[in-house]
């Protein structure tokens, strides 16, 4: 198999396996979405998702956001891991937004960027999930199976991107990274990895990871 022809291979096959992947995180707009991103940082989205509600009980807008001390946030999302850090961010964007955005999630990277405690990952998830353009967020899933996949060197998560967007159709990236998301959690997590299993891996993974 070529390059060319691997890559059409995982298509098809994600394609097979996830035609129409949801996205992981309950939200109900994009303000909430980048709430539920921020706080998956180094946690996970079952365990976000059970803390966002009731956040979003108290505060499902930046303007009722701030109405809320950072102590406050903090105490809610504790949970989560990070609070003291996230808490910050969540309550310094939402000042942000109201302050420079009329509230609204701006919809392009040097805006999102610009918000306390939300990085180029981060944005593009909102970039693609809540505003539908293209982008393609790299998380370790993605890193670690385009390395086990041999379609990037797993070099750093901004190797990974570039090779991500030169090597897939770009109408596909949005879709492409939630269902690679999803496959790395059934076939090919970090730990209890069973090769076996791993459809994928099998036909066009590096090799030299396994010991013989």
């Amino acid at each position: 198999m070529n390059k060319k022809e691997k890559v059409q291979f995982v298509i098809d096959k994600l394609h097979e396996l996830y035609p129409s992947p949801p996205i992981p995180l309950s939200h109900k707009d994009p303000y909430t979405l980048l709430i539920s991103v921020l706080l998956s940082a180094q946690s996970t989205d079952s365990r976000v998702n059970i803390i966002t509600p009731i956040l979003f009980n108290k505060a499902d807008n930046p303007y009722d956001m701030v109405k809320l001390s950072v102590e406050e946030i903090k105490e809610i999302i504790k949970p989560v891991g990070l609070s003291p850090m996230k808490s910050k961010g969540i309550y310094g964007l939402s000042k942000i937004l109201i302050d420079k955005h009329q509230g609204m999630v701006p919809q392009n990277f040097q805006d999102l960027e610009e918000l306390p405690a939300v990085g180029h990952k981060t944005a593009s998830v909102v970039m693609s999930q809540a505003f539908n353009i293209p982008a393609f967020p790299v998380d370790t899933h993605i890193h670690r199976l385009m390395y086990r996949w041999n379609l990037s060197n797993g070099k750093n998560v901004v190797q990974t991107e570039k090779d991500a967007k030169r090597l897939f159709p770009k109408e596909l990236w949005n879709t492409l990274h939630l269902q690679i998301i999803y496959y790395g959690r059934e076939y090919s997590p970090a730990r209890g990895w069973d090769i076996e299993k791993d459809i994928i891996f099998n036909q066009i993974g590096r090799k030299n990871l396994i010991k013989k």
